[in-house]
C-alpha cells in the first residue's frame, strides 16, 4: 500500500497541475506571490523545502541505485517531482533486497 499511494496522488495532481499550468501559464503563481504576503511566503516556503527534499532525495537515491539528477532537476516541479521519485524508487525494490542498508526517510 506504501508504495501505491504516491502513485495515487501523481496521477490526478498531474493532471490537474497541467491544467492549471495550460491556463494560468508555468510562472502563473508569480503575479499572485508577488501580490499577496501569504502568496509570498508560500512560495519561499515551497522553495525551502525542495532544497531539503533535493538533499534528501539525492542521498536515497545513491542509496536505492536510482539517478537522482532527473528529480532533483525537476524540484520547481514541486509535489510532482517528489510523488514521481517515489514512485520510481517503490518500482525499485527495497535497498535490503540488493545489499544495501535500507534507511528510512525520516532518519536521513
Amino acid at each position: 500500500m506504501k508504495k501505491i499511494v504516491p502513485a495515487l496522488v501523481l496521477a490526478p495532481f498531474a493532471v490537474f497541475s497541467t491544467i492549471v499550468a495550460a491556463e494560468n501559464g508555468v510562472v502563473g503563481f508569480v503575479p499572485l506571490a508577488l501580490r499577496e504576503p501569504w502568496g509570498m511566503q508560500m512560495l519561499l516556503d515551497l522553495t525551502i523545502a525542495m532544497f531539503l527534499i533535493g538533499s534528501w532525495i539525492r542521498r536515497d537515491a545513491r542509496r536505492h541505485g536510482i539517478p537522482a539528477l532527473p528529480y532533483v532537476l525537476s524540484l520547481p516541479l514541486g509535489s510532482l517531482a517528489v510523488l514521481a521519485y517515489l514512485v520510481h524508487r517503490g518500482l525499485r525494490g527495497a535497498p535490503a533486497a540488493r545489499g544495501v542498508e535500507a534507511t528510512h526517510p525520516a532518519q536521513a
